[in-house]
């Protein structure tokens, strides 16, 4: 499903020529240049702009008002591919959203029927144990005489009993002692630093951009942009307090060489994963984008890379013989061992990290 969301700067009137593409609800009468060239992309895509087919009031058409607060413009598109185009249910723009700029949030309502497959991947959820109490004595050891009680009454278990049964109940065992006394770990937020008067301030800029849509006057005008320049104000002052503040723990983690917390705060600053372009260099050193000179190219390079013709020395193969019969660990090895385990690494499928055992 081939779906296109622009900003094309064009406008469409309802001309019988363009009804194919552009159907007849447009909210303008006549088009000019930019809307004859979105016509020739959209045909040429095999591509329909569902935005102008559906009837609706102005009000609810325009996606796009001017300085002056009286001349509106539709000129935010949606453009689907032409086999999907029945799967579009509306397309319509929402006044009311507050994004602090000249344009309207428009939103597309459409619904498509997806194959499901048969077998579905295992899902877990996402809650993780706060195992940064563990460091905390009181803590650590109200976990170990609640984890202590409940191994004592599966000592009892019966010997012939299934193993995967008993490890069930072990493992119950486990997760129930570590998320009654240690608790759950909080996800973070994507902007920390915006609390509840931060909200505030967006609900007074809504306000005030309210009033100027339902009435375009000079004071209001003046009123929604001193609001704008507040709220903007103290976004950023209190970004930069939060930034220095994270620079300060940043500093104090590297003086004390308190790695891990000094990696985790860095990598809340770390942007997700950005695809890469796709172009390469050839011989020359130049860059090529076009996809047929880039296979090209990477067949030319793996081809004298690996097409090398030469005798080597092939030396005897070593045989390596089985390992001889290792006792069974004794108990404390096999504490010695879980001492050594990472206690914040990913747990597994079971959902036991490593650092509760």
């Amino acid at each position: 499903m081939k779906m296109l969301l622009l900003d094309f700067n064009e406008k469409v009137g309802r001309e019988n020529n363009f009804k194919p593409t552009f159907g007849q609800e447009s909210l303008h009468q006549d088009n000019n240049d930019n809307g004859v060239k979105l016509e020739n992309f959209a045909t040429s895509k095999n591509l329909m702009v569902k935005s102008k087919m559906f009837p609706h009031r102005n009000i609810h058409k325009y996606t796009c008002t001017s300085p002056d607060g009286k001349t509106h413009n539709q000129i935010d598109n949606f453009l689907i591919d032409r086999r999907w185009q029945s799967s579009v249910l509306d397309v319509r723009n929402f006044g009311g959203a507050n994004c602090d700029t000249d344009h309207y949030l428009v939103i597309a309502m459409f619904r498509e029927k997806l194959a499901v497959g048969k077998e579905t991947a295992k899902t877990f959820d996402r809650q993780r144990y706060n195992l940064r109490t563990l460091n905390e004595p009181e803590v650590r050891e109200q976990y170990q005489n609640e984890i202590t009680k409940r191994f004592a009454v599966l000592e009892y278990l019966n010997d012939e009993e299934d193993v995967y049964r008993t490890w069930e109940n072990i493992k119950e065992s486990i997760q129930t002692s570590t998320k009654g006394s240690l608790g759950l770990q909080e996800l973070k937020g994507n902007k920390p630093w915006f609390d509840e008067e931060c909200l505030g301030f967006l609900d007074q800029r809504k306000w005030a951009k309210m009033q100027w849509i339902h009435d375009p006057s000079q004071s209001n005008v003046d009123i929604l942009n001193y609001v704008r320049t507040e709220v903007s104000k103290h976004f950023r002052n209190r970004k930069k307090t939060y930034l220095r503040a994270k620079f300060e723990e940043l500093e104090t983690n590297s003086k004390i060489e308190n790695i891990r917390d000094l990696y985790k705060c860095i990598n809340d600053f770390k942007k997700e994963y950005q695809p890469r372009c796709n172009i390469v260099k050839d011989e020359k050193g130049d860059l090529v984008a076009d996809s047929h000179s880039i296979v090209a190219r990477w067949r030319n390079y793996f081809s004298h890379l690996f097409n090398v013709h030469g005798i080597k020395d092939v030396g005897e193969a070593e045989i390596h013989t089985a390992e001889p019969l290792v006792p069974e660990p004794s108990a404390s090895e096999v504490e010695l061992a879980i001492d050594k385990l990472k206690s914040h690494k990913s747990p597994v499928f079971d959902r036991i990290p490593a650092g509760t055992l």
